[in-house]
């Protein structure tokens, strides 16, 4: 587990931007927080870092946005507004399988809504973290912790990936 506090949007997407760099075809990521913690400010910034010139949003009513013109594809899954007997019906597991799309990352916020488990994934936990020194309610808002945990059976696959943003953003830890 590696964990980071940061003090800006623009600092997790940051982080997010460098981890595009060396996450390799078939990850998958679960991005969890309440609203509002920074689940698709990270996508956004995972975008850029591979080079997606278009505009990122929460796809919260398109459920699924597939984003092909970078590296890597990039496929952001938002599962908020699904009951998870409803989720089954979105075969997800076509896009970390490869089968029907061009195998990419796979970032999932609300993935505790599915009801089977995910296949080796790093889970990505974002939180708020209250900032008592600030006055500026802009600051305490930007503020979070951020947890980068890879499932069981999954920490061989994402080692590398959590070293390179260990010495990347030391000065976070």
């Amino acid at each position: 587990m590696l964990t980071f506090y940061l003090d800006s949007l623009e600092n997790t997407q940051a982080i997010a931007f460098e981890l595009a760099k060396v996450l390799l075809p078939g990850s998958i990521l679960w991005l969890s927080g309440n609203l509002g913690s920074g689940k698709t400010t990270f996508v956004q910034g995972l975008g850029k870092g591979l080079g997606i010139d278009g505009e990122i949003t929460s796809p919260t009513f398109s459920l699924i946005d597939e984003h092909l013109q970078g590296r890597i594809p990039l496929y952001h899954i938002d599962l908020y507004r699904l009951e998870p007997e409803q989720v089954q019906s979105l075969h997800l597991f076509s896009y970390w399988q490869g089968s029907d799309f061009p195998l990419g990352i796979v970032a999932i916020e609300w993935a505790e809504r599915m009801n089977h488990r995910l296949p080796p994934h790093l889970k990505i936990c974002l939180s708020p973290v209250f900032n008592q020194i600030s006055n500026s309610k802009s600051e305490i808002e930007e503020s979070r912790q951020i947890q980068f945990i890879p499932s069981e059976n999954a920490e061989h696959q994402y080692q590398a990936a959590i070293a390179h943003l260990a010495s990347n953003f030391s000065h976070f830890s």
